[in-house]
């Protein structure tokens, strides 16, 4: 392969493998470096006489001899959401012991919290660098969701992305003991679960970061090969060059594609399970724009983020992370076809103008009112393709406009469908993982904001209804036998006080396919 531009190489990462056992032992006997107690403001509730009155804290109070209350108040730990305190006290068999915050009572918590309380347990552990750390409630939860959720919570916390530091630290952590959710097999195989989808995650934050430099078209393509090599038994790939896309006559694609010194590779990956037979088909579609300069209509002025334009590609980034994920998990029955018409918006002699008209693979045709308006361009191809494959339902995931950021802000994405049961399944999902959706309407009436007096249709309504406007353009290339919902993951892509990519949908999609599965 050419050097990349500015020589920059990945560093080579090794992600820690962390041992995650359920154990039903007290946890006034565990042994250990640091075990970590989830308390609600509720639990830290205490009688007349200054104890606790929660069972769990009350014993752990008298092992060291009422210094964890004394020691708790000193350091105005209230069990706040995120607020923790890491005590080394006399008494109990593990080096030190955790508090962290659940918020007002284990009622009003969700699995998110308590994906939270893992990440708070990962960052504790780091700071305290500890290597064998046990995890309980004060006030003990039986559903299993919850220990998967904390295990899930670990993994993510403990993520940081070094591969572009001259100097990165390994943590030391390496087991979790989870305590009081129950034990055996069962519950050992959900921990497993939220391990492999939390990897799925990690995969998809680590693209999403990824400098457009680094990150080509040709190098997410490189990278979807090797998910497909790495599950050889249940996956295959086949990536699609300028030439075989040209004779499928994705006219829409290649347009985008056309400015950049760097081809454009269509990326499909198909998952089959080794036996027993497929009942249903599945694909998920992602844009991947490894880079968008905006096109002729460039990106300027403050708030543009262009800087940040190799986020572009995080509904690629969901939708290879799943794959990761569900070649480890190889769920039964369901055939899934993982979709990405990877390029670069740029701009050169040879790139598109505002005023051209092209062809989708479906023969539509479209008048370019608006360079950066690409993403739906790509995608228009890639939903044609996935129709193609006789597939009975399709979700993609794009970080598709602006207007959906002003709607639902940076914490929540938006959803279009036109098929109310789908809607059912994808939030359904969406609530298992913690992952935020909010279902949109697809207002048929402002079609009209898409006509052209010389094409099928304009790639851009305006910005009332932009978002609207943008998922109306993608149904026009989905067939009406197919099943088909739009996630604009615009605003939850990035995170911005970490400056980070989020891995976003990864979990939703992955638990989604497990619900189209018969397992």
């Amino acid at each position: 392969m050419s050097h990349t531009l500015g020589l920059t190489k990945a560093n080579s990462t090794d992600h820690p493998k962390i041992s995650f056992a359920a154990k039903e032992i007290d946890v006034t006997e565990w042994k250990g470096d640091l075990l970590v107690v989830g308390v609600t403001e509720q639990d830290l509730t205490k009688d007349a006489n200054s104890k606790f009155e929660n069972p769990i804290l009350n014993k752990l109070d008298a092992h060291t001899s009422g210094l964890l209350s004394l020691v708790s108040s000193e350091e105005d730990f209230t069990g706040k959401p995120g607020q923790s305190t890491v005590l080394r006290l006399p008494g109990l068999p593990s080096k030190r012991i955790g508090l962290i915050g659940l918020g007002k009572s284990a009622s009003s918590s969700s699995p998110a919290a308590y994906q939270s309380l893992g990440e708070g347990v990962a960052n504790v552990s780091k700071a305290s660098q500890s290597s064998t750390v046990a995890v309980a409630l004060a006030s003990p939860e039986s559903e299993s969701s919850y220990a998967s959720a904390i295990a899930s919570g670990v993994v993510l916390g403990l993520f940081e992305d070094g591969r572009y530091k001259s100097e990165s630290k390994k943590p030391s952590l390496k087991s979790v003991d989870v305590i009081g959710f129950g034990a055996g097999a069962e519950l050992e195989k959900k921990l497993k679960y939220a391990e492999d989808v939390s990897y799925g995650v990690i995969f998809g934050r680590e693209l999403t970061n990824s400098p457009a430099n680094v990150l080509t078209p040709g190098v997410l393509a490189e990278e979807a090969a090797k998910v497909a090599s790495t599950y050889s038994d249940v996956f295959t790939a086949n990536i699609l060059n300028e030439e075989k896309c040209r004779e499928l006559k994705m006219g829409s694609y290649l347009a985008v594609a056309a400015a950049s010194a760097n081809p454009p590779f269509f990326i499909h990956l198909v998952y089959k399970p080794s036996s027993g037979d497929v009942k249903t088909k599945l694909a998920l579609v992602g844009k991947g724009l490894t880079f968008d300069s905006g096109g002729y209509n460039i990106k300027t002025g403050p708030g543009c983020s262009i800087e940040l334009m190799k986020f572009d590609m995080g509904g690629s980034a969901a939708v290879l992370g799943a794959a990761k994920a569900i070649g480890e998990i190889k769920p039964p029955g369901v055939e899934v076809h993982f979709i990405v018409a990877a390029c670069e918006n740029m701009i050169s002699g040879t790139g598109m103008r505002p005023g051209d008209v092209i062809t989708a693979s479906n023969g539509k045709t479209i008048e370019v009112n608006n360079t950066d308006a690409e993403g739906r361009l790509t995608l228009a191809d890639a939903l044609v393709y996935a129709c193609n494959q006789g597939v009975d339902k399709i979700v993609d995931l794009a970080t598709l406009t602006g207007a959906c950021v002003i709607a639902l802000g940076t914490s929540v994405a938006g959803i279009y469908t036109p098929n109310d049961e789908l809607a059912k399944e994808v939030i359904a999902a969406s609530e298992k993982s913690g992952e935020k959706l909010w279902r949109m309407p697809l207002e048929e009436s402002y079609w009209e904001m898409m006509k052209s007096g010389c094409a099928d249709m304009v790639n851009t309504g305006g910005r009332a209804g932009g978002s609207i406007t943008a998922a109306l353009f993608l149904k026009q290339f989905v067939s009406e036998k197919v099943q088909w919902m739009h996630i604009d993951m615009a605003g939850p892509v990035w995170n911005e006080k970490k400056k980070s990519g989020t891995g976003f949908g990864v979990a939703t999609l992955v638990e989604w396919v497990q619900t189209n599965s018969s397992s």
